[in-house]
């Protein structure tokens, strides 16, 4: 299959780098164009060529007017090329929503897939783009365990990820000064706001000197359902044992206590009662690490996740 690819390709680490990887491991060939730096006249010419279109759409980044992209999706759409959106991100409830309602490409796109559910529902009952559940996964290339470095990451509880996250959800800031505060020396937080980010296989090794991932994701009110960030799946993807706050629908990816352990999202004391069991509790860690691991590699791995997209797609 030829697949033309707009998306952000710059950004070594991307959703889309790992996608391109992803879709050519399966033995596809791709286009890339980068969105901040091509125009659909630049796109069209190779697109109604391929077999299908597939954009990973950036935030206030065009590639020509609103009437270009409702032209070049709807005349894709008659030539039958399937047109296809992908994104890791939440979008309902915050203040980027508008580009739901202001965007062409979330209302004009054929397909869009996205990790939270209630978009893929809105977007079926309000528009006429085909919304799917579609979660976030672990690159293949990186779903390994990695090796322990005590004397380059000695802590033995961290978080990873930027401090300063969306203004909607100011408890991540909470969460990580509260970590400061509760376990000093024995916590460090890599990422914006804190030590140095840690990308690619490097993160495995990270992950294998810790005794405890504390993870996150963006969740109004503690409530909303159904959206997991990527971290969900690349801490155990990548070897790392994790406490992860619950989230509905979560205990379908990974089974409680035997692949994952959650505390109350926005309860300290639970979470703390959470760290301080595994902190010692070596065997049972261990156990629930190894059984993580291995569930994201059988069942969560971008590969797994672009064959889903492409059954949808190509029934």
């Amino acid at each position: 299959m030829k697949i033309a690819f707009i998306g952000n390709f710059e950004a070594e680490f991307s959703t889309e780098n790992y996608h391109k990887k992803t879709f050519e491991a399966l033995g596809h060939e791709v286009v890339c164009f980068q969105e901040n730096r091509t125009h659909v006249r630049d796109i069209v010419p190779v697109a109604v060529n391929y077999d299908l279109l597939y954009w990973t759409h950036t935030h206030g980044w065009k590639i020509g007017t609103d009437s270009d992209v409702k032209i070049m999706l709807s005349d894709l759409k008659k030539a039958k090329i399937p047109t296809v959106g992908y994104h890791l991100d939440l979008w309902m409830g915050l203040a980027r929503e508008k580009d739901i309602h202001n965007d062409p490409y979330y209302r004009s796109i054929e397909h869009f897939f996205t990790v939270d559910k209630l978009m893929a529902d809105w977007l079926n009952a309000n528009t006429k783009t085909k919304g799917h559940f579609l979660p976030a996964g672990v690159p293949e290339s990186e779903c390994f365990i990695g090796t322990p470095n005590l004397k380059k990451y000695p802590h033995e509880i961290i978080f990873t990820g930027a401090k300063n996250y969306h203004p909607e959800h100011k408890y991540r800031g909470q969460l990580i000064d509260w970590l400061h505060r509760t376990y000093g020396d024995r916590f460090a937080h890599y990422g914006g706001g804190g030590k140095e980010t840690i990308r690619g296989k490097e993160l495995n090794n990270l992950y294998a000197s810790a005794k405890i991932v504390v993870g996150d994701t963006l969740c109004k009110n503690f409530t909303y359902p159904e959206y997991l960030s990527d971290r969900f799946f690349e801490v155990p993807g990548r070897g790392g044992f994790m406490i992860f706050p619950y989230i509905q629908g979560a205990d379908r990816h990974l089974e409680p206590n035997e692949e994952v352990v959650f505390y109350e999202f926005g309860d300290f004391s639970d979470l703390k009662i959470k760290i301080d069991h595994y902190l010692v509790d070596d065997k049972n860690r261990e156990e629930i690490r190894i059984k993580g691991f291995n569930r994201a590699k059988a069942d969560h791995t971008y590969e797994q996740r672009i064959k889903e997209l492409l059954k949808v797609i190509f029934p």
